[in-house]
């Protein structure tokens, strides 16, 4: 029997999770989209097996429905569904980063003969739009759902043995919980991101070297402000509780640094550091997460000419691809530090071998 797959959007996420579902045993996948140029570039890029401008052609017999849409047009697309004739025991799921909302509302609109179980694939790109759609994405990511009490085990379990082809790991979390955690560790640190780039701006307006200088890790430590805007305004003020309280701690750690400050407070501020450090030192490493990784190699590189293209041609020789390349310093005479960066930790690893066997000095 032939499972048919409705993606309702396929950019980055639904494109990719498309890619993983098509040309498995048994799995048709159908896309949907809203304009016309888009539904042929569903198909030129071959991530769905067809596509459609008309959403009850999408979803008419589907088993699985994924909404892949912004999380400010969630509840929108859920009331349109709810609206259609879908197969009796058909699943609705999302990919929004945030639960309880969505949640709410499907409370409130409780489908006859469906159901929902909210989703939410921890795992992304600093690129969008179904060209940059992977089928390795999700693999080594967590991959949070969130059933409510009125959805069946067995519907559970065959959403779950659907993403198995992810091979992402199933984690079931409470929405209002899932809401709390990637709020404190996705939507605060863009906010923070997003205000300390602007802090610095401003400074900027009065005197240029801030930009000029503002290279490297400033660069590297706020890279997350660069982040869709319209997609993070909906994604804050769809946890704007959550996230209102989270300011308020924020504000406090921040009170406390200035209080320790203000009293030359060495051993606090040590303490502060040791306990970040010791804290960080025990977070999951190499794993996909709500903030996307950056794989970097570093390696010395000679002041002579070509010696940059020389990598480069290696890499590309090798099929390795590499996503950006930086000198980081680079004196007359003196070995430069090149940044080598790879959007996928396995073509980092190819690049550390091959690099080294060339004779480079190479490291993480």
């Amino acid at each position: 029997m032939t499972i048919k797959i409705a993606m309702i959007g396929v950019g980055l996420i639904g494109g990719s999770l498309a890619l993983c579902f098509k040309g498995k045993p048994g799995i048709t996948v159908m896309g949907y989209a809203h304009l016309e140029e888009l539904k042929d570039k569903y198909i030129a890029s071959g991530v769905v097996d067809a596509a459609t401008l008309s959403l009850e052609e999408a979803v008419q017999d589907a088993d699985f429905i994924f909404l892949c849409v912004p999380v400010g047009l969630l509840e929108s697309y859920f009331e349109q569904l709810s609206r259609l004739p879908l197969k009796k025991g058909c699943i609705i799921t999302d990919v929004g980063s945030t639960k309880a909302s969505i949640a709410a509302c499907a409370e409130h609109i409780r489908l006859k003969e469906a159901y929902f179980i909210g989703g939410h694939p921890m795992a992304g790109s600093e690129r969008a739009g179904v060209d940059a759609a992977s089928a390795v994405l999700f693999e080594n990511a967590y991959y949070v759902l969130t059933p409510s009490v009125h959805v069946p085990e067995e519907a559970y379990g065959r959403l779950s043995e659907l993403l198995a082809y992810t091979r992402a790991q199933i984690v079931r979390v409470e929405p209002l919980l899932h809401d709390d955690i990637v709020g404190a560790i996705s939507h605060l640190p863009h906010v923070i991101a997003v205000a300390l780039v602007n802090q610095v701006r401003e400074y900027n307006e009065s005197n240029p070297l801030y930009k000029m200088l503002a290279a490297g890790g400033f660069r590297d430590i706020t890279r997350i402000a660069s982040s869709d805007a319209i997609v993070w305004r909906d994604i804050l003020l769809s946890n704007r509780e959550v996230l209102l309280e989270l300011l308020k701690d924020w504000n406090s750690q921040m009170l406390s640094f200035t209080t320790m400050l203000e009293q030359k407070n060495g051993e606090g501020i040590e303490d502060a550091f040791r306990q970040a450090r010791e804290f960080r030192s025990v977070l999951p490493e190499r794993r996909k997460g709500m903030i996307s990784p950056l794989f970097d190699l570093y390696t010395d590189v000679q002041d002579a000419p070509g010696m940059i293209g020389k990598i480069a041609t290696e890499l590309g020789t090798n099929d390795i691809n590499l996503s950006n390349l930086e000198i980081i310093e680079n004196r007359v005479d003196v070995p430069g530090i090149m940044r080598l960066s790879f959007r996928q930790e396995e073509d980092m690893e190819r690049a550390k071998t091959l690099l080294s066997s060339l004779g480079y000095q190479v490291w993480v």
